[in-house]
């Protein structure tokens, strides 16, 4: 399950452990700055996108994890050597020249 804060009435949650709780006031704009701690905690940075999803009075924001991220940080699901690896990239850039699908 990706990190996830869910911020309502005076709770913060990561998962189903209650975690940081903080007040924030909502400035121009609607803009809400994320607390340092709890950035830090999400490694949420200036720049990052991140997904808010409104569940009934709740709001929930997740970091959107791009692929480098993932690879480095993410769930393993399964397991490569680097030379299958390389020979997959080899087939696939193959695929690409030749217009092959």
């Amino acid at each position: 399950m990706p990190e996830t804060l869910l911020i309502s009435d005076n709770t913060a949650r990561s998962g189903d452990a209650v975690g940081l709780t903080t007040v924030t006031r909502v400035g121009k704009k609607r803009t809400l700055v994320i607390p340092k701690k709890i950035a830090e905690k999400l490694g949420i940075r200036e720049g990052d996108r991140v997904r808010i999803t409104l569940l009934e009075d709740k709001i929930v924001l997740e970091p959107e994890r791009d692929a480098v991220w993932l690879s480095l940080h993410g769930k393993k699901i399964a397991k490569i050597s680097l030379e299958e690896l390389e020979s997959e990239s080899v087939e696939e850039q193959r695929k690409y020249i030749e217009g092959v699908d």
